[in-house]
Formats: C-alpha cells, structure tokens, sequence
C-alpha cells in the first residue's frame, strides 16, 4: 500500500469515526429485567463553574415510580465516551437500565460534548471533576435546575450528601475517579475501559517505567487513535453548528483547552525536548488518575477490556494497585471487549451496554452487587473475588476465572542465539543477529479505529530484515495459559542510535516494537489481540527491561510461542533515522523473557 493511498485511508476511516460516534442517538427501549419499573425522564439544564469560566450542562433525570422525598432512592450518574452525548447509545441505555432496577438517574453530556458548555478539557479534576460536583449538589437537593427543579427524592448520608454511584465507559470511566478524587461524597465507582495515565495511553513507552504505566521519557506516538479522537473533537462544531461559545478552545484549537491543544501539536512534532516534553507529560498525567488517585477513597470497580490497544489491561492493573495499596477498597475484571474489538457486539454472555444485560451477564452481576454494596448498604452483599478475568477458550461451564490477585512472575524463557526459546540458560546457543528499520514502517498490528467500526483490517506482518523473533518448541501436554503482563529484559548493540541517544531530544533514541505471537502448528500466526509494546531504549549501552501489555491467551497443545521485536509499527511513529540492531545471546549473557503462567509448562 502507498504512503498516499494510507494516508487517504486513513483520513476517510477517521472521518467515519467521528460520524459513527457523533450520529444521531440510538433510541432504546428500557431493558426487560424481573425487577423492572417504570420511570419518567426530565430534560434539565444545569449551570455550573468549570475550570476559568461558567457552562450549561445538558442532562436528563431518570426519576423511578414510587420515589418521592418520603421513599427516597440512591442516584446513579452517568456520561458519555469522548465524541458521545447523553443521549448516545450506552449512556442512555445506562441509565434506563438503573432507573429501571429503582435508581434515581442523571445521564449528563460531558464539558464540550453533546449540548453541554465549556470546551473539551480531556476530564480534569479541576473542571470535568468540579462540574460533576456541582450535579452532585442537585441530587442533593441543595441546588436547582436552571428551570427551578429541585430533586429531594435521592438518599441522603447528610444534609448535602446524596448516596450516589458512578457508572461509565472510556472517557465516562476517567470522569468517575476524577469527580472522587475533589467530591468525596461518591459513594461507589464502576469505571470501564479507561486510562490511569494519558501520556503512556497516547504516547507508550514499555521501558524505563518508574511508577505502574508512568516513566519520564515518551514511547511511540500512538497517532491513529490521538489524531481519530482530536478530530471528534474538533468536528463537534460542523456536527453541532450552534454551538455554545464558551466551548471554544485555545491554542488555536477549536474545542479543546489550550493545554491539550500545545500537547497534541508537540506529540505531531515528533521531537520531545526536555522542557517541552516535561511539560506535555505533566499536563497528560494532571488530567489522568495516575495523579490523583490519592485522593480517591469511593469503592472502585474497575472493569478494563482484554481487546484493547487504546487503554490496556496495564492500566487498570496500574490503577487497581495504587488504590488497594492506599487501602481504598477495589476490585478489578478483565472483560472480552474493548475499544478495539466486541464493543458492537460482545461475546455470548458478556455484559452489552446497550441491551442492559445487567442480571444475565457476569460483569453486570458484579455491578449490580457492587451497587447494591454500597448504594443500598447491603453489608451482606458478596462483591465477588478480587480478580477475574474471561477466557475465551471456554465453551461450557463459567467463562471467568477467578484469582486473589493478578498473576505476576512465572515462566522464564531464554532467547537463543539460533532464534530459539529455550526453557535453561545451557540450552542458548550463541550467536547474533540483525535488523535495520527503514524510512516507512515495516510491520503492521493494526489499523486503530477498525476494531471501534467495525472494518476489515490486514492480518499482522512484519517485513524480512526489519525484526528479530524467537520460537518455542510446541505445547506439549496439557495447554499453557499465560494471563498477565509479560516481560522481557534485553541488550542491544546500536552505534547509530549510541551516537545520538544524549542529544537532548528523546525522540533521537531508539524505539522498538515487542510482541507475542501464537504460531499454529500450520504456521498461521495470531499475534494476541494485535497488542505490541513500543520501548524507547533509555540507554542502548546497557540492559533494559520492556513490560508488553497484559493479556489472556491459552497456547493449545502444539502451538508455539513466538516473541519479536519489530524495528517499526505502522499505528505508531518510530525511529527517527536508521538505526541497525544487533542482538547477541551467549549462555552467560542474554535476553529473558518472562511469562505469567498459571497452567502448563513452555519446555
């Protein structure tokens, strides 16, 4: 395919994107349910500060037969995903969904979404988070509508506290511990499929991690989803002409705050000075919970897609580990779907937002008890373990496998000088081997938005000379099951990339694409849920340590495992210049790859 003919798809595929997310709502009926109700809904506008100037918030109160100041019920609050409204498909469906159940709902449009004020601002605690705030005060009965209505039928803990849970997905799902982390009156969170850290998420880096998903250089620049999202944004006023003018933006953005306008035209720029760079990563980490997690005490369920190349499993399990550890009670699921893969339609069995499959699904069961932990106070309620995950190998019995804590460590491989993965150090034959990148990308994972759509998209490949891999022997046995984050330590040789890793541009450091295949015993190849891990190699002069993204595979008997480190990968940018590789494994000296086995064995 030529550079021109990608860049044409490219633009037309983002532009359907944005006319997927932004079309006209779905309109739903409420989900059948034995617990069902009727409700009414009520258009409100509400005015509230957020961040430096005042916005209209557009939002519909879901309000159950029967609840009254005299018989008052717990609130649910709901938003959209980036580039959705209150009215699109799953927020809506949320909504119906638990006032349906006898929740009080208020299904919002997020700041610069949908009818909804102010510009897009990426959920910022201090102007997404303030805004959800203030919708808190109106279930709290303490302010009105711009119309007047007053809401005095939700439960109270206090004269202005309203027991009130959050629910929503990707862009809904970071607003949730953003609105805790300044309003500790949430009561419970159930955040889905979203990031713990925007910098990583845009820009991934899987070496030289100080904190969880966090370190201090940029990886690759992820710039099929930043540039697919940065349009929805932006193309929120050809979609809505009549737009509230407090949503312009700055930085000659149109709808996005300045900060996050400087950013995406540094990450475009594809060099990372030390000043700017900082300055970009502080701003992507100020609107991310990575930090602001401290402050989050609300009982969080996080719920995070194994088909996911937009918001891996690695940060869920980033933010599930920072609020357990501070003692903030959490629990975590990795479900089927996710942004690249099963949103439209999940997998039988799996929670379907828009049908609101809540008791039919394990995920929505999870939920519901969660809420009715900490919504109701329920004390009794069994949450369900503290780890679980779906495996898509199973075709009877329970699809989710359960754990006390996410499977770390494990199985270690040796890469072999003869591109071998052998199981003993004595078993590496020395030898070396080289790639060199070249000036386009020679590899491919994936083309980003086509899970999200729907779209055809060309296998995995990766071009002769351009990688290195290394294989196991077949499965023998039983079948190996490798859930978790896997790992790799490595050393490289690269003069190119020596001469010019210190010269204050961490863009001139060399970048590399790790990943795992699954090779069938006919030689088709599945790389895991097109899932790849960019590294920007602090220092090519010593060892390094690369975490790939987690997953949950099962290796079949006679299968093999294949890991690769590709010089390029056509969703992300790469290497600045040619840079040849050359990696060297002795017995004494050589690559480590370790797996998070919980069954079998790779010999």
């Amino acid at each position: 395919m030529s550079r021109a003919v990608s860049r044409s798809v490219l633009r037309n595929s983002l532009a359907a994107l944005a006319a997927t997310t932004l079309a006209a709502p779905l309109v739903l009926a409420a989900p059948a349910s034995a617990a069902a109700g009727p409700y009414t809904v009520t258009p409100l506008k509400v005015t509230v500060r957020a961040g430096d100037r005042d916005c209209t918030v557009d939002a519909d109160l879901y309000r159950p037969a029967g609840a009254d100041a005299g018989h008052p019920a717990p609130a649910v609050l709901t938003t959209n995903g980036f580039g959705g409204s209150k009215t699109d498909g799953s927020t809506d469906a949320i909504a119906r969904a638990f006032a349906a159940r006898g929740y009080v709902a208020l299904a919002y449009s997020g700041l610069g979404f949908g009818a909804s004020g102010c510009p897009i601002s990426l959920d910022d605690p201090e102007a997404d988070g303030r805004a959800a705030g203030r919708l808190v005060d109106l279930l709290a009965g303490t302010r009105t509508a711009d119309d007047g209505t007053r809401v005095d039928y939700v439960t109270k803990d206090g004269a202005n506290d309203p027991r009130v849970g959050m629910i929503g997905g990707s862009y809904g799902g970071a607003i949730q511990m953003a609105t805790a982390s300044v309003d500790h009156r949430i009561d419970a969170l159930v955040p889905l499929i979203t990031w713990n850290d925007l910098s990583y998420s845009l820009d991934p880096n899987g070496a030289g991690r100080t904190r969880g998903v966090s370190g201090p250089v940029p990886g690759a620049y992820k710039y099929q989803w930043t540039n697919g999202f940065f349009l929805m944004g932006e193309a929120q006023g050809l979609v809505r002409p009549s737009l509230d003018p407090s949503r312009l933006g700055g930085a000659g953005c149109l709808h996005f705050v300045a900060p996050a306008c400087e950013t995406k035209r540094l990450l475009d720029s594809g060099s990372y000075p030390a000043d700017l760079t900082a300055r970009m990563v502080a701003y992507a980490r100020s609107v991310s919970p990575v930090s602001y997690l401290k402050s989050v005490k609300a009982p969080t369920l996080l719920v995070q897609g194994q088909a996911d190349t937009l918001f891996t499993l690695n940060e869920a399990t980033a933010t599930y580990r920072t609020l357990t550890a501070q003692g903030t009670p959490a629990k975590m699921i990795w479900q089927a779907w996710g942004h690249s893969g099963g949103m439209r339609n999940p997998a039988a069995g799996e929670l379907d937002l828009a049908k609101g499959n809540l008791e039919t699904s394990y995920v929505g069961k999870r939920i519901l008890a969660w809420f009715d932990r900490y919504l109701h106070h329920r004390k009794g309620t069994d949450t369900g373990p503290a780890f679980a995950y779906y495996r898509d190998w199973v075709t009877e019995g329970p699809t989710y496998a359960t754990s006390s804590a996410v499977p770390g460590g494990g199985q270690k491989l040796y890469l072999s000088g003869d591109g071998k993965l052998v199981d003993n150090r004595r078993k590496v034959a020395r030898g070396s081997r080289e790639y060199r990148n070249r000036l386009l990308p020679t590899s491919h994972s994936e083309f980003s938005p086509a899970g999200l759509l729907g779209l055809p998209d060309l296998a995995p490949y990766d071009l002769d000379g351009t990688y290195l891999d290394w294989t196991s022997a077949p499965v023998a046995g039983g079948p190996v099951e490798v859930v978790g984050a896997p790992r790799v330590t490595l050393r490289v040789i690269s003069p190119a990339a020596e001469r010019v890793q210190d010269s204050g541009d961490a863009a001139d450091r060399l970048v590399l694409f790790a990943k795992l295949y699954d090779v069938a015993p006919d030689g088709t190849k599945t790389l895991v849920h097109r899932l790849v891990a960019p590294a920007r190699v602090p220092d090519v002069t010593r060892k390094f340590t690369v975490e790939l993204p987690g997953i949950v595979h099962r290796y079949e008997p006679g299968h093999r495992l294949r890991f690769v480190i590709a010089a390029s990968d056509t969703a992300y940018v790469g290497n600045r210049g040619v840079k040849p590789v050359t990696v060297t494994s002795t017995p004494e000296d050589t690559g480590v790859l370790e797996l998070p086995v919980t069954q079998g064995s790779l010999t």
